[in-house]
């Protein structure tokens, strides 16, 4: 076989190999996620459109993408700055204690939604550690709005800085010191040097940790209390309607869980298209040429 055929195909097995595993390969996506979503989408229509909309305008419905969008829009930011802050002292600098930092980052993966949930009644419940003071100043996290952002933080604050510790570490500090020689400030290297080169990875952290936020259930069910029109978000909405055997209306708003989960899955198609577009763009130009080089100073 030739080395341009060779790279063509990207392996030198034999074509019934290649075909066979990209069967596989489909049929397991077929099964697993096209038709369940079909499902979603067919039970919540079950009825028609007008019991489909019907079941999203009703004022508990309403109240659960209310609070969705109200968590996500709090969180993310939240971990947005978190995220960036820990990245950047994981990859640009040496100190004591930064593998425990690296962990501490990577705990939320390995623990139990639930058992962080649990972990925050113990602390904020009535019966918790800091219970008493709470209830005497008139304060309510658990069973309220901030005990569900807390645990949705808890719960997404890895998605960002994961996706930028990797990306700083490979790009090293040399621009950023060549920045600082040159006279910038530490806001403009962040600004003009640092931000350009990571905006992608930065991106693509923030649809994933959005799509976490919405779609979180475990942590939020214990700290919520599935109070109906106050602190139900759409999976545990979704819950109780199906425990109560609603289940147009259950499937109607996991079907708008679904659409904010295909609308997520698009934009990040968009974004590593437009990344990959802008890696080529950027190999194919020559080194000298003067779009190669950010302005430090606006």
């Amino acid at each position: 076989m030739s080395p341009s055929r060779s790279n063509h195909a990207g392996t030198t097995e034999a074509a019934w190999v290649r075909y066979s595993l990209i069967s596989v390969a489909l049929l397991f996506m077929f099964l697993f996620l096209v038709l369940p979503l079909a499902a979603v989408f067919t039970e919540a229509l079950r009825k028609g459109l007008d019991a489909y909309l019907a079941s999203l305008q009703e004022p508990d419905a309403w109240s659960a993408i209310r609070l969705t969008l109200i968590t996500a829009a709090i969180a993310v930011p939240l971990n947005l700055v978190f995220g960036v802050a820990a990245a950047w002292a994981v990859a640009k600098f040496d100190f004591k204690g930064k593998s425990l930092l690296i962990t501490l980052i990577d705990l939320p993966f390995s623990v139990s939604p639930v058992v962080a949930g649990l972990v925050y009644v113990l602390m904020f419940g009535a019966q918790g550690w800091l219970g008493p003071w709470l209830q005497a100043h008139d304060i309510k996290i658990i069973f309220a709005v901030p005990g569900i952002v807390l645990a949705t933080v808890f719960v997404t604050f890895p998605f960002i800085a994961r996706e930028l510790i990797p990306l700083m570490q490979a790009q090293g500090t040399d621009e950023e010191q060549a920045a600082i020689v040159l006279g910038a400030s530490g806001w403009q290297t962040f600004w003009h040097v640092t931000l350009p080169n990571i905006k992608w990875g930065l991106i693509y952290g923030v649809i994933l940790c959005n799509a976490r936020a919405m779609g979180e259930f475990g942590a939020v069910s214990v700290v919520s209390g599935h109070i109906r029109g106050q602190t139900n978000t759409m999976p545990l909405h979704v819950e109780i309607l199906y425990n109560e055997y609603q289940s147009v209306a259950a499937f109607a708003v996991a079907s708008l869980l679904a659409l904010l989960a295909l609308v997520t899955l698009a934009i990040k198609s968009v974004v590593e298209w437009r990344h990959h577009k802008e890696m080529k763009l950027a190999a194919n130009l020559p080194p000298e040429s003067p779009h190669t080089t950010a302005p430090l100073v606006a």
